[in-house]
């Protein structure tokens, strides 16, 4: 039966070939009109362009800056380890992006103290906060900063 499946009745539409004769009914100028900048070939303004009036994006007043040496981190709370992890586990990048806790793996990786920790594990980030490392030390773990 697998052979026989076809699509309903009116989901596939055909594409519309323009420029292909009068009688196909989009011949001639191929529905882009007599005449004037978007009948020519590349014509049409850029994205943004008003036709010469301030644009939208220059009228309005600049907001804020980029601070251009920001550190971006992946993060994962001690909270969320004491939840996902046995004891005696030794937790670093690979495991939390293979258990789809963190996603990037280019990013380095900071423990941050938010939760509570009861079990004894060995992690290994980047960073610790402090409160994160007091915790995990604190029921018998390691801290091994990478």
């Amino acid at each position: 039966m697998l052979d026989r499946l076809k699509p309903p009745c009116g989901a596939v539409k055909r594409k519309k070939r323009v420029g292909r004769g009068e009688g196909s009914g989009w011949g001639k100028t191929a529905g882009r009109g007599t005449k004037g900048q978007n009948s020519r070939t590349g014509g049409g303004v850029r994205a943004g362009f008003e036709g010469g009036q301030m644009p939208l994006k220059r009228r309005l007043p600049k907001r804020g800056f980029t601070n251009i040496f920001k550190k971006t981190y992946s993060i994962i709370n001690v909270g969320v380890l004491a939840e996902r992890f046995k004891e005696g586990d030794v937790v670093d990048k690979e495991v939390l992006i293979e258990k789809g806790l963190i996603k990037k793996k280019g990013l380095p990786l900071k423990v941050l103290g938010d939760g509570d920790i009861n079990i004894a594990l060995t992690v290994r980030a980047d960073h610790f906060s402090e409160s994160a490392r007091q915790k995990i030390e604190a029921c018998g773990g390691k801290v091994e900063v990478l």
